[in-house]
């Protein structure tokens, strides 16, 4: 039964949603680059790239799709991995963002609580590392290891040029093994509608891959609570499943508003 549906989900994803769309609109071209070599990348940040199938395996890829279990059921992000166009639907709202707008269906007259701009991609970023940290205009320095139950863990400190995103004043550290190279924890500041940088880091554990068309991908994370940053205590965990990572263009209707939709405005 659980193939069935991943395997239906994987057609939705490639035919899209032709019903109660209005009509089109061009996307924003592809943003990855040919010829694109880890040379290009840090010696530490291509070690943990490598660990995890290497980055030139990633930027061949143009879909990934991930459901995770949420209290109002099952939640399914979908995303063109060029263009960052993105669908999450849920059976209260779907949101969708076609590469330049953000859109919002609210569904069964319930109206969505959340904050449409920060939730846009959140999930993906933290899916897709490693190699999220991989596209243009990031900036890697090395930083102090993370030293936890009795284990040292090297990092490497994340952050973004002006005008990079939806908040270019975050910054991300990977803690990775540093015999294996494999990413460990994510350590990550939290900026959206503020002023400046934060101090304040969360952090999530990495502990279960699972291989995923020749790539190393979350089956898990677990959110930790924090103190004087850093982890103390395994707070929850939110798990993966009917992943899809492939080489295939998911089609542009997919994405597109529908009739019954509204546009989100920028905060």
């Amino acid at each position: 039964m659980k193939a069935t549906i991943t395997t239906m989900f994987a057609f939705l994803v490639l035919v899209g949603c032709k019903n109660n769309n209005e009509a089109r609109k061009p996307l924003p071209k592809d943003i990855s680059k040919t010829d694109v070599t880890t040379s290009i990348y840090p010696e530490r940040i291509t070690k943990v790239f490598d660990a995890h199938g290497g980055i030139d395996t990633w930027n061949t890829m143009k879909t990934l799709s991930f459901t995770m279990n949420r209290p109002n059921g099952k939640e399914i992000t979908t995303t063109h991995l060029k263009t960052r166009a993105e669908r999450i639907d849920t059976p209260t709202y779907t949101l969708g963002f076609d590469g330049t707008q953000l859109w919002l269906d609210e569904k069964n007259g319930e109206s969505y609580q959340g904050r449409p701009w920060f939730y846009k991609g959140l999930m993906l970023y933290f899916y897709a590392m490693p190699f999220i940290v991989g596209d243009d205009g990031i900036n890697y320095a090395d930083t102090e290891p993370l030293v936890f139950e009795d284990v040292s863990y090297p990092g490497v400190l994340i952050s973004y040029e002006a005008n990079v995103g939806e908040s270019p004043d975050d910054e991300y550290i990977i803690y990775y093994d540093e015999q294996t190279g494999q990413m460990e924890w994510l350590a990550y500041t939290v900026t959206f509608g503020k002023d400046g940088k934060s101090k304040d880091f969360h952090f999530i554990r990495y502990n279960n891959w699972k291989a995923v068309n020749g790539l190393i991908l979350p089956k898990s994370m677990d959110w930790y609570n924090y103190e004087n940053n850093m982890p103390t205590k395994k707070r929850n965990t939110v798990e993966f499943s009917d992943i899809i990572l492939s080489r295939e263009t998911p089609n542009d209707s997919l994405f597109v508003k529908p009739v019954s939709a509204k546009y989100i405005e920028r905060p």
